[in-house]
This record gives C-alpha cells, structure tokens and sequence, in this order.
C-alpha cells in the first residue's frame, strides 16, 4: 500500500533525501516494515527555519480569505482521497479502519473550519475615550511557528495545529512522530498540491531529542505547540521560557467516567467500552477510571466483563475488528507493568491483563483490555496515565465523593458523568476540573470548532481547535488612529 521505500524532509517546497541514518517505520499490527524515516539533524531544522523565515514575510501579505481559500482546497484533496489516506492511517497506527476514517474527517472538518476564519479572524473596534480617535485591535502572525506532534493522532492533531497557523499567515516547520511520518508525508503533498507557496510548510522527520530539541532552541521559531508526554512537555516549557518564546502544551490526562446510582447502566457501559478500548486506549481522553457509585457497582462490574469478551483484536484494516495493536514493543511493556502493579497495590485484576499471542496475532503488539475493580485513588494505577486499554474500577459513597474523585489527580482533561438527575448534571458542569465535560456520553469524541485542552497537569492554558487556537499563533495588536489633527494625551486630557 506505501510505494515509497524512504520518506525525504519537505523544506522550501522540495522533497529533500536524507542521507544520513534511518529508522524503520513498523506496522503495529503485522510487525512489518512499511518504509524508513529520517532521523534528521538540528542542521537541517535550521534549513527548515530559514526557508519558513523568508517565505512568512509574503505568505503574511496574502489577503487573509485568499489563504482560506487555500485552506478549503486542501480539505477538498484530503475528502478526495479519505479512504485512501485512512488505509495507510491504520498502517502505520494500528487504529481500526473506522476510527482511521473518523480522524481524517476530523482533518478535513478542521481544514473547512479554519478556512472559514480567513474571513473572519476577528479583532474589535471600541469606543475612545477622546473626540476624533479611532480604537481597535487586530490579529498579526506571529512568524514562523514550530508544531510536534504524536503518533496516536498523526493528521487530526497535526491539522489542529498546522491549520490555524496557516490561516493566520504564519509558516510551520513541523516535526511529526517518527513512528507515524506517513501522515505527515501525505499532508504535506496535500499542501503542495493545493498550491501552498514555498516554504510556507516544512516538514522535518527525526528524533525529538535532535529535531525536537533544535526547534525548541532556535531562536526564530517564535511559538512552539507541542502534544505529548507531561514530562517531555515541562522541559520545553522551561527552555521556551528561558527564551521567552510562546509555548502551548497539551499533555496527559487520567480521565473518568463516573457513574451514579440513577444512570443508564447500558449506555454507561457502551461509554466505557469506547472510551477506555477505542484506539486501544492510546487517546489522551482515554477513559482509565470509572468511578461508580457502590449501589450499581457489580451490575456495573458484570456487564463490563460481559461486554468485554466480545470484543474483536486484531488487524485494524480487518473488518469486524473494535481493538487494534498497540504503537511498539516499548508501549507494551510500559503497559504490562502497570498491571503488575496494580496487582501489587491490592486491584482486584477483574479480566485481560496478558500480552497476546500465537498465530492470530503474528508478529504485532497485542495487549488485552483490562480491567481492575476495587480500586482505590491513591493507587498508582488510578493516579498515572497508563496510556494502554486498561480501566480501574473505583466505588463511591456519593455524588460529592465522586467529584472530589474524578479531581484528585493531576490532570484535567477530559471527564464525564452519566446521570438522569438534571441537577446534578449541572453541578457536575461546574465542580469537574477538567478541560472537557461530558453528560451522558464517554470521555472521547472533541468536536472541532470547540476548544480541546485541560487544566492542571494537562497543559499550559491555550487550547487547540476552535477559534481558541487562533490565540496561540496571533499576536494582539492595539491601533490607534486620531484625526483630531492635534496632540491629545489620552487619560490627561480627559475633562
């Protein structure tokens, strides 16, 4: 299904062979090799940043609608081409098929949408406080601007960001994951096809410790938007800080479904099974804990497990499939860990727990959905993002117990409760800490013309998707404009 047997860097509008090391990209779910990736060096970064630096000056020139009209090209390619850009998602990421489709659709209503601000893009106009004096604020890019992105969400991510970047008028080098580069190969011929300027979108593959590291150090790189690990995002926000360069992280999360006496037990457990087992549990909305309350705990319990075993591993480009592998053998053991630690802390292992083996499962990563009951929130496993299909079982008193549960831990991403009690519905609403909330649904499932990020642990304040990610790659800018044809001297003139 992938022809090229060895991605290139795409700087200045030119695919660019790298002749220095490769690594092999694997299919996670055969173990196969599909192609070999570049680990660049921090010189081809600065390749990378020149070429965006010089062609930013004209692409922030372009009216900005005329950008967005680019934008809407682009998202009619990638329609185009869904299935095909789908198949080669679950190649590389494992992903089932349909879950594949659900994220392109996710980059192509991002590139719809964010077109669409090229003919907004929205500043104010305001009252002045002096006679013959014009106030408004406006937009600016804010230059070239640095994306690293993960491999769970190659395109869908990469267009939260890489899109609204675009529309402001700014130029991206980005830097995708080296496990998942297919995607960012695919979009950025995508680009090149819709008639991107050169220049405008470089793409640079490697290490983040290399690459990484040197967009994060370079200093015309002006913003750096990254997804991934809290700890990997605190250290670029201490050396984004150190150089004072504008930073947005979105990170963990160790996120809940909490489940009250008077819920729809039966939806609730299609919420769960989704949200703990979709993309094998490797979201960062990834439910990991329900909390449930004690009265419906084991009929909860029961009709998990019986759920459960129904479901369907294997090769994600199989039909029928619902669990796909895991990315790498590193993800797998992280995960087996957790389990034996879990074990240890006292969690009652209710089903899985095993890495999968034998003929049906070839060469790929396999792990099965798990899941612990009679947990507590002070256990490692309630506490730390697994990033796997493993859920823990906590039981509740009460509503007021399961909040002050779901916000004891240190991220804040995504939560949800499933209730029929309205008044509950909206104190839950406003006690939940996190950055998204969901009544009656799971933990997963952003829209994109609504803001995506969390609190605490989960990032830095700024949001990815919807109009909030224009904050990220515009500066506010104050204009001032008096035709009194005289000096006036704001607050001091003022009778």
């Amino acid at each position: 299904m992938m022809k090229v047997k060895q991605l290139s860097n795409y700087i200045n509008g030119e695919w660019i062979k790298y002749n220095g090391e490769l690594a092999n990209v694997i299919n996670p779910a055969t173990g196969e090799v599909i192609t070999e990736v570049p680990l660049s060096t921090s010189d081809t970064v600065s390749e990378a940043v020149n070429a965006a630096k010089e062609a930013q000056k004209s692409w922030a020139q372009v009216p900005a609608p005329v950008r967005g009209e680019l934008l809407y090209k682009v998202g009619q390619i990638m329609a185009e081409r869904k299935e095909h850009l789908s198949e080669l998602l679950t190649l590389e990421n494992g992903k089932v098929l349909e879950e594949a489709r659900g994220e392109v659709q996710e980059g192509i209503d991002m590139a719809f949408y964010m077109a669409g601000e090229g003919r907004r893009l929205f500043g104010q106009t305001t009252p002045a406080e002096l006679q013959n004096k014009f106030a408004m604020s406006v937009r600016s890019p804010i230059g070239v601007v640095g994306l690293i992105t993960p491999w769970n969400f190659p395109i869908a991510i990469a267009s939260w960001k890489s899109f609204p970047a675009i529309i402001s008028g700014n130029a991206v080098v980005w830097k995708p994951a080296t496990e998942t580069p297919i995607m960012a190969y695919e979009l950025a011929r995508i680009f090149e096809e819709a008639g991107l300027p050169k220049g405008v979108l470089n793409v640079v593959f490697g290490r983040g410790s290399d690459v990484g590291s040197a967009m994060v150090e370079h200093p015309d790189i002006k913003v750096i938007s990254f997804t991934g690990s809290t700890e990997t995002g605190r250290h670029i926000a201490t050396e984004c800080g150190r150089n004072l360069k504008k930073v947005s992280l979105e990170m963990g999360g160790k996120n809940a479904v909490i489940v009250m006496d008077d819920a729809d037990i039966e939806l609730a457990v299609e919420g769960i099974l989704w949200s703990a087992f979709g993309t094998s549990g490797q979201r960062c909305t990834a439910c990991s804990r329900v909390i449930v309350h004690e009265d419906v705990k084991e009929k909860l319990e029961k009709r998990l497990i019986e759920e459960m075993a129904t479901l369907t591993i294997g090769n994600g480009l199989k039909s029928g499939i619902k669990v796909g592998p895991i990315i790498n053998q590193a993800a797998m053991n992280k995960i087996a860990n957790y389990i034996e630690i879990g074990k240890e802390e006292g969690a009652k292992l209710a089903v899985g727990g095993k890495v999968l083996t034998g003929e049906n499962y070839q060469a790929g990563f396999y792990f099965e959905p798990t899941l612990f009951t009679n947990a507590r929130i002070d256990m490692r496993i309630a506490q730390e993002e697994i990033f796997g299909p493993v859920v823990s079982l906590i039981p509740v008193k009460s509503f007021e117990e399961a909040i002050t549960t779901n916000n004891q831990v240190m991220y804040g991403l995504s939560s949800a409760i499933f209730t029929k009690d309205v008044n509950k519905v909206f104190a839950a609403q406003r006690d939940l800490d996190t950055g998204i909330v969901y009544v009656n649904a799971g933990t997963t499932g952003a829209e994109i013309h609504l803001p995506f990020g969390g609190t605490k642990g989960t990032g830095n304040g700024h949001r990815d998707s919807g109009v909030q990610a224009l904050d990220v790659f515009t500066e506010w800018k104050a204009i001032y404009v008096d035709y009194s044809s005289k000096l006036q001297r704001a607050q001091i003139d003022i009778d």
